[in-house]
């Protein structure tokens, strides 16, 4: 196969991909209108703060993920120091 050939292959996945995935991100969008309502919904009524939705969905994703919380640790601490100057 020409490496031309294979240029042109790469190209059309890439563009199938591309329409694949806004096709699907059209399809997800109402649902992201309602978990931005339902955030907003929290913090107009006073039940909980925007820093605590954004702590509890983070949590939720790491334990859903079973992250490794000693190794999480570390890189924070990694970034932490490289990035922000942190002890």
């Amino acid at each position: 196969m020409s490496v031309e050939k294979e240029v042109l292959e790469k190209e059309q996945y890439i563009e199938n991909y591309i329409k694949s995935m806004v096709a699907l991100e059209d399809c997800i969008e109402p649902f992201q209108e309602q978990k931005r309502d339902l955030r907003k919904e929290y913090i107009e009524n006073g039940w909980l703060q925007k820093d605590e939705i954004w702590a509890a969905v983070r949590a939720y994703r790491l334990l859903s993920k079973d992250a490794d919380f000693e190794q999480l640790n570390d890189m924070y601490k990694h970034i932490q120091k490289r990035f922000f100057g942190g002890v």
